[in-house]
């Protein structure tokens, strides 16, 4: 069989199982989560062989230390995945949640009530614990679910989806509700991301390399983000301390991930007593920075900034700074470089916060608080399958209802149209 004809065999399988899937109830969902949970907990010396073939298989193969530590599966991170499962079965399901309802005058009831989307594609890298996070919220919200992970986690992958499958079959989980691609051919993404009337939505997760792959090869539609260019803007308002804190956090704590600022933006007006103390602040944490002639001005320790230092995403202990005359100049500076992530304003002023939320196009904008913070457990959505920053259907982290659908149903008494 050509790997076309297998992905569209799979394609067809999910589809029947996704039709499946939208009648199981929350009851028995749960139950096939927690069973998926059960054996996930019994089998962990499996799990841990199999991990290790891939970790040895990647120091072969030269993988980083970086890479090395997401392949690996540790007890702790096993336990996270039972765990996970476990908490996305106690989540309340969205699944025939009535959005909205109205009465027409010629006596139609037209109810707004979500529904699975159907079949999701999810195309990831490095960590084989999103097979099992996916697969949790995929399968809560009665999706069929297509998985395709990297070549470095193949045989983690494959025994991760064959304890969830067997698990769930023993609860009553549809055959093929959970599939893994097992292919590491990069053909099969291509084909599968092309399965026009088979799979209703794919979501890469992975490095922007992979995503803009996957979005340039994709006739479905795509959820992502392609990354995470995130700032700080310190309004000439600002409480210094808070300010000084704040950005130490969203650049320092974690600066490895999408939702750590890359830039910071101070207005001139506060520049010269704020910027000194940052720099020291933030050299003490290891961080290094570069910025533009005016923040040289205040500190000629701050390497020259070029255009490109506005447009990248470090993932590193490093920041860019800039200096601004106004909350106008942030904004416009922010929509222009920026990925419409993340993106914060520390200001006192009512008439600053206002204007930043209203015209910064991002996904999420914060007010005296942290970028830190987006993320879908963060937000008391108890967990996520990953962050848009597109507009159209999810923006933001994606939890349980950005992963349903609606539909409108229309209860009648035997009317008809004039």
């Amino acid at each position: 069989m050509s790997l076309h004809a297998e992905m569209v065999r799979m394609g067809e399988q999910a589809k029947v199982a996704s039709e499946e899937m939208a009648g199981l109830s929350s009851r028995k969902k749960n139950t096939i989560l927690t069973a998926m949970a059960d054996i996930l907990d019994a089998q962990r010396d499996r799990i841990m062989a199999e991990n290790q073939r891939d970790l040895d298989a990647g120091l072969e193969a030269g993988l980083s230390r970086a890479m090395l530590d997401r392949l690996l599966l540790s007890p702790a991170r096993i336990d996270a995945m039972v765990a996970g499962l476990r908490d996305v079965a106690a989540l309340k399901d969205p699944v025939g949640s009535v959005i909205s309802k109205w009465l027409r005058p010629n006596g139609l009831e037209i109810v707004k009530r979500r529904v699975p989307i159907g079949v999701i594609a999810i195309i990831y890298e490095s960590r084989p614990n999103v097979t099992v996070d996916t697969a949790a919220l995929c399968l809560k919200t009665g999706n069929a679910i297509i998985l395709r992970g990297g070549k470095e986690a193949r045989y983690s992958n494959a025994i991760l989806a064959e304890l969830l499958i067997e698990g769930g079959r023993s609860k009553g989980l549809p055959e093929h509700a959970v599939q893994l691609v097992g292919t590491t051919d990069r053909e099969a993404v291509r084909a599968l991301v092309q399965l026009e009337g088979y799979v209703d939505l794919a979501i890469p997760r992975g490095g922007e390399a992979l995503i803009r792959a996957v979005t340039e090869h994709a006739r479905v539609p795509v959820i992502k983000h392609y990354k995470g260019v995130c700032h700080v803007y310190v309004d000439e308002s600002a409480n210094e301390a808070s300010a000084l804190t704040i950005v130490e956090n969203a650049k320092c704590q974690r600066p490895g991930v999408c939702n750590a600022i890359e830039t910071v933006l101070i207005h001139s007006k506060i520049a010269p007593q704020i910027l000194p103390a940052l720099v020291t602040r933030l050299r003490e944490r290891g961080c290094t920075l570069c910025g533009d002639a005016a923040s040289q001005a205040i500190r000629s320790d701050i390497e020259a900034a070029t255009e490109e230092d506005w447009y990248a995403e470090y993932l590193d202990l490093r920041l860019a700074v800039r200096i601004v005359d106004s909350v106008e100049d942030a904004v416009a500076h922010i929509n222009q470089y920026g990925s419409h992530h993340s993106d914060a304003i520390i200001a006192e002023h009512e008439k600053a916060q206002k204007l930043f939320t209203q015209r910064v196009d991002s996904a999420v904008v914060y007010v005296n608080a942290s970028t830190r913070f987006t993320d879908g457990a963060e937000f008391g959505m108890g967990a996520e399958i990953g962050i848009s920053t597109d507009k159209l259907h999810a923006r933001g982290p994606m939890g349980l209802e950005e992963l349903t659908t609606y539909k409108f149903v229309v209860q009648g008494r035997g009317q008809i149209r004039a």
